[in-house]
């Protein structure tokens, strides 16, 4: 593809990034799948944000399939380009040095415990090199061992779910993709105080005890919607206030209308849209990571939860370029 093609304006644009990629100027069919057309990138030094896939599905205890989501999610998000925020007004490529750091190598699949090990270290790695991350899961699971390596201790963590992940041992094991948040908490790395949990339904609510009896903020999908998605976004801010915050998105908070290709689907979630405005509406806070997880493509042929997910993605994504915590290296 000639850059000459494209419009002065956006040729210049381009020519001034801080992240530029020849791939950006392909169209949408051609070319190596990375996250947004993000250069590729074999180590995190000298990067401001990163997106990394976490291909693992091994805590799933419903439906499989998630270990395949950072790939489709990376497919389809192709089409997100030029990749600027029309509603933030901004776009990260600007002012801070991307790449996608690909998937987290993890060696041991059959073992649970030694998989979510793999994974931590991987992102202790990160940690070092002082760089935010977006991760692409993998089921919910993945979020501990990406906390474990991510929080020193005490962040906020602001969470869509349709299910509060704070259940105790499953069936043998307290890492399944139902107990991290309960785990995070219990170990430190997140405060239940300034914690919310965002479009809570279904019929597990007896398993949530913990998050009650923690002072967890708990907003089912009926509060979510007598506050609207700005209510919402008010009450988020309120709980999580100046506290370093992460922030984990299931992509099963979305109704299956919008998102059947996940492994708990529950009926009566929110739209694409309201989870998309109450994302939009927490630029500012102090964010220090993101996931989102569970997209799990068998279950969706027609790519449409790949579609939601990959533009909430980038909502992540403009979150943590946004965030006051890390400022772009100069």
């Amino acid at each position: 593809m000639n850059p000459e093609e494209y419009s002065p304006e956006l040729q210049s644009r381009l020519k001034k990034a801080k992240t530029q990629s020849e791939e950006m100027l392909l169209p949408a069919y051609a070319g190596f799948s990375t996250f947004f057309r993000l250069p590729r990138a074999e180590s995190p030094a000298g990067l401001d944000l990163a997106l990394v896939g976490v291909p693992f599905d091994g805590g799933v205890t419903v439906r499989p399939g998630a270990r395949f989501g950072p790939r489709v999610l990376r497919e389809q998000s192709l089409a997100v380009f030029p990749p600027y925020h029309h509603q933030l007004r901004f776009s990260p490529l600007d002012t801070h040095r991307m790449a996608d750091l690909g998937d987290v190598p993890i060696q041991d699949v059959y073992h649970l415990e030694a998989s979510q090990a793999d994974i931590g270290s991987w992102f202790r790695r990160l940690r070092d090199h002082d760089v935010r991350v977006v991760a692409a899961g993998g089921d919910h699971s993945v979020t501990l061992p990406i906390l474990e390596g991510t929080s020193s201790g005490g962040l906020a963590l602001v969470h869509f779910d349709a299910h509060c992940d704070t259940a105790p041992p499953h069936r043998g094991s307290d890492r399944a993709h139902g107990c991290p948040i309960r785990i995070a908490a219990e170990s430190g790395r997140i405060d239940p105080r300034h914690t919310i949990q965002i479009g809570i339904r279904g019929g597990d609510e007896l398993l949530w005890e913990y998050s009650y009896r923690s002072g967890m903020r708990v907003i089912h999908i009926e509060e979510f919607y007598e506050l609207g998605w700005k209510g919402t976004v008010a009450e988020i801010r309120r709980v999580v206030g100046d506290t370093p915050a992460y922030i984990s998105f299931d992509i099963d908070a979305l109704d299956p209308a919008y998102a059947p290709g996940t492994g708990t689907p529950v009926s009566g979630g929110m739209t694409a849209f309201e989870a998309q405005q109450t994302l939009r509406g927490l630029a500012g806070l102090n964010f220090v990571g993101a996931d989102l997880v569970e997209v799990s493509p068998p279950w969706d042929p027609s790519g449409i939860t790949a579609i939601a997910g990959c533009y909430l993605l980038w909502d992540l994504l403009c979150l943590l370029a946004l965030s006051p915590a890390f400022p772009p290296r100069t």
